[in-house]
C-alpha cells in the first residue's frame, strides 16, 4: 500500500466531494438525472410556496445575467396568475434548468433549487448518499488523532449536509468540522482558499486538500499555499503522466498517514 506522510503542520483535512470521498457515478447517473425527471414535477407541487418561489427568482436573475450566452434559456417575468401562465413559466424554468445542467454550470440559482429538490428526495428516504468504503472509517481515525476534517465542495452546503445526514452509512454529520461551497468563492480560485483557512482560523498551509480535479482546483489549491493530495478513484478522469509525477496520488484515504498519529 503507498503510503502518503502527511506534512507535519497540517491540522485539517479539507475534502472535495464528488470523486472523493463519493463515487462519480453517483453523482452522475443517480443524483443529476433525478433533477432532470423530476423537476417539472417538482415545480407543479411546489410552485406556490414561497421557497420555490425564490428559487424561481434567483433563476430568473441567473438568466437575465446570461442573456449574452449562445442558446441561453430565458423565463418570463410573472404576468398573471392563470394557469396557462404558470404552465408556461414552469416549462421556462425547466427548460433553463436542462440548459444550465448541460453545460455543467455551477451557479448559486441552480444549486440552490437542485439543493431543494434533493432534501425532498432525502428527507423521504428516496435517496441514500454513498461513500468509498475508506472514507468513514478513515475520518474518525483522523479526527482521533486531533485533525479538523472540513468539506469544500460546488453543491451547497445545505446539499452537502444532505449527503452525510442521509447517509448508507448512516447520519455522519457529526464526523464535520464545518461546510465550505461556492459562497466563499470558486474551488478554481486560490484566493478562495485563503478565505477557507481565514475561516477555520489557521494558515493555509495548515490544510491538506483532497481533490480528484488536478488542473484547476490542485493548482488553484497549491498557489494558496495549501498542501494537496489528489484522490483517483475509479470513474475519475485520467491525469497525464506529468500531473502522475508532480502531485501526491492516494487512491484510498487510508493511504494517508498521518505523523502525530504515530
Amino acid at each position: 500500500m503507498v503510503v502518503l506522510s502527511v506534512p507535519a503542520e497540517v491540522t485539517v483535512i479539507l475534502l472535495d466531494i464528488e470523486g472523493t470521498t463519493t463515487p462519480i457515478a453517483f453523482v452522475k447517473d443517480i443524483l443529476f438525472p433525478y433533477i432532470k425527471e423530476n423537476v417539472k414535477e417538482y415545480l407543479q407541487t411546489h410552485w406556490e410556496e414561497e421557497e420555490c418561489q425564490q428559487d424561481v427568482n434567483l433563476l430568473r436573475k441567473q438568466a437575465e445575467e446570461d442573456a449574452h450566452l449562445d442558446g441561453a434559456v430565458p423565463i418570463p417575468a410573472a404576468s398573471g396568475n392563470g394557469v396557462d401562465n404558470s404552465q408556461q413559466m414552469i416549462q421556462a424554468v425547466v427548460d433553463n434548468v436542462y440548459w444550465q445542467m448541460s453545460l455543467d454550470r455551477k451557479t448559486t440559482a441552480l444549486k440552490q433549487l437542485q439543493g431543494h429538490m434533493w432534501r425532498a428526495a432525502f428527507t423521504a428516504g428516496s435517496m441514500k448518499a454513498e461513500f468509498f468504503e475508506d472514507v468513514v472509517p478513515a475520518i474518525r481515525k483522523w479526527r482521533e488523532a486531533g485533525m479538523k476534517v472540513y468539506i469544500y465542495s460546488s453543491g451547497s452546503v445545505e446539499a452537502q449536509k444532505l449527503l452525510f445526514g442521509h447517509s448508507t452509512e448512516g447520519n455522519i454529520l457529526e464526523l464535520f468540522d464545518g461546510h465550505f461551497d461556492t459562497k466563499i468563492g470558486h474551488k478554481v480560485e486560490s484566493e478562495s482558499y485563503r478565505k477557507i483557512a481565514n475561516s477555520i482560523g489557521c494558515s493555509t498551509n495548515n490544510i491538506l486538500f483532497l481533490t480528484d480535479v488536478t488542473l484547476e482546483e490542485a493548482s488553484a489549491a497549491e498557489e494558496a499555499d495549501v498542501h494537496v493530495a489528489v484522490v483517483v478513484r475509479p470513474g475519475n478522469a485520467g491525469l497525464t503522466d506529468d500531473e502522475k509525477t508532480y502531485y501526491s496520488l492516494i487512491t484510498s484515504f487510508s493511504e494517508l498517514y498521518l505523523p502525530s498519529s504515530a
